[in-house]
């Protein structure tokens, strides 16, 4: 297959996908960042407890 013929399918097929409108784009994205923020307290946290029980055990 060539890169024209490569080319001309991908684009027919981005004519099928159902793009996000402006509005659910960006509540998503505050979705993602939201999660993100909270997922790296939560691993954060967890690392602060770990960091505490492995000092009391080498030290």
């Amino acid at each position: 297959m060539s890169l024209i013929t490569y080319l001309k399918e991908t684009q027919g097929e981005l004519k099928h996908v159902s793009w996000p409108t402006k509005n659910q784009a960006v509540v998503f994205t505050i979705v993602v960042v939201l999660i993100s923020i909270f997922v790296s307290f939560f691993l954060g946290f967890f690392d602060y407890i770990f960091k505490l029980i492995l000092q009391k055990f080498v030290i």
